[in-house]
């Protein structure tokens, strides 16, 4: 796990709220010197939760931790590649092949994409992928990932460096694993693909497998009992070019992404990029920098909602040292996954968590 955690409490959310957007049409500067470490609070109380089972590659090789599916041959260890969301860079390539998706805030009001890799050996292309922060360090760092990045802000070299992680950077000593797309302008040009980034973790002497925390599972034919009816979300972070929105489709269990009014699919295969599972949470973010760069606590939880088989839930995440971000019900239990791939998007606490997302019984027309 990261060793310098960024966890500190914003001070007033009206502050957060003008800085937000005072930042959003600053471009994002990497070489400026990293900021001076923010006083460190007491976290607040979290709901209990049992630890749940992890996932062992060597003794697995029939169902990923991650997604509750039947895998073909041995679970190596995950890759965590920070994948460009800026409008220029989409369509993605293979993001609907990810077992787990993020999306958090960078800066400026744009929006990272991180996706762990496990599952899909044979992905052929990923991408654009793009540079990395202090707080995505410690969401791949909590499967066990090998983190894959081009360039990052000071802040995060410092804990690359300074704590030797096991990343591979493009502009560092793994760019043979990398290449340039001609067919787009840089810096949303840059992909790899998995047997590349394994071939060059393995030359860089990290281990191939690794303890992988695993979620809890239920039966993919149960229904949900509880909750009310939500088979469309909209989630709303900062910039109107960052409009996500989620619609269920019954015939595959899933939920749908959509970008802006538009399907979000996957350049590799055209296939839509869904999820069996969604989950929205909230979380403290504060401004560092006049550049706009980013301070987001993923380590002290919060509220959260969770969108599976056209039903929500509301509750809370957690996440214990050593672990990932799991999402807690109202009588303290861990929720149980539908297998299947999951999105958690992480938005800004202030304004109030309830205005970043909001969803209906109802599906649209269009």
């Amino acid at each position: 796990m990261t060793m310098n955690r960024y966890s500190s409490r914003l001070i007033s959310g009206l502050m957060l709220t003008a800085l937000l957007l005072s930042a959003c049409g600053t471009p994002s500067a990497e070489n400026l010197p990293a900021p001076s470490p923010s006083p460190t609070l007491s976290p607040v109380p979290t709901a209990s939760i049992e630890p749940s089972p992890t996932t062992d590659p060597a003794n697995t090789g029939q169902q990923s931790g991650l997604t509750g599916l039947p895998v073909q041959g041995e679970l190596l260890r995950p890759l965590a590649v920070m994948v460009n969301n800026a409008p220029a860079a989409r369509p993605q390539s293979g993001i609907s092949e990810a077992d787990i998706l993020y999306e958090v805030l960078a800066e400026g009001g744009i929006t990272r994409l991180i996706g762990i890799f496990q599952s899909h050996t044979g992905v052929v292309k990923i991408g654009p992928i793009r540079s990395i922060r202090p707080y995505l360090i410690d969401i791949g760092e909590s499967y066990g990932a090998v983190t894959v990045h081009a360039g990052g802000s000071p802040a995060a070299y410092a804990i690359l460096q300074g704590q030797k992680k096991e990343d591979m950077d493009e502009i560092g000593r793994a760019g043979a694993y990398f290449w340039r797309d001609k067919e787009r302008k840089a810096p949303h040009n840059l992909y790899s693909n998995a047997a590349k980034l394994r071939e060059g973790a393995g030359k860089l002497g990290y281990a191939e497998k690794a303890q992988v925390p695993g979620y809890p599972f239920t039966d993919p034919d149960f229904l949900p009992t509880e909750g009310e009816a939500a088979v469309e979300l909209n989630v709303n972070f900062l910039l109107t070019s960052y409009n996500v929105g989620y619609k269920y489709n019954p015939e595959t269990r899933t939920y749908l992404r959509w970008v802006n009014g538009k399907p979000h699919l996957d350049l590799n295969n055209a296939s839509p990029v869904e999820a069996a599972n969604v989950m929205v949470i909230g979380s403290d973010h504060k401004v560092l920098d006049d550049v706009g760069r980013l301070q987001i606590d993923v380590e002290l939880g919060g509220e959260a909602l969770l969108f599976q088989r056209g039903q929500v839930i509301k509750g809370k995440w957690s996440r214990k040292p050593d672990d990932v971000i799991r999402f807690v019900k109202s009588d303290g239990t861990e929720a149980l996954m539908y297998p299947g791939v999951t999105h958690i998007l992480i938005v800004p606490n202030a304004p109030a968590f309830s205005s970043h997302v909001n969803y209906t019984a109802v599906p649209s027309t269009t």
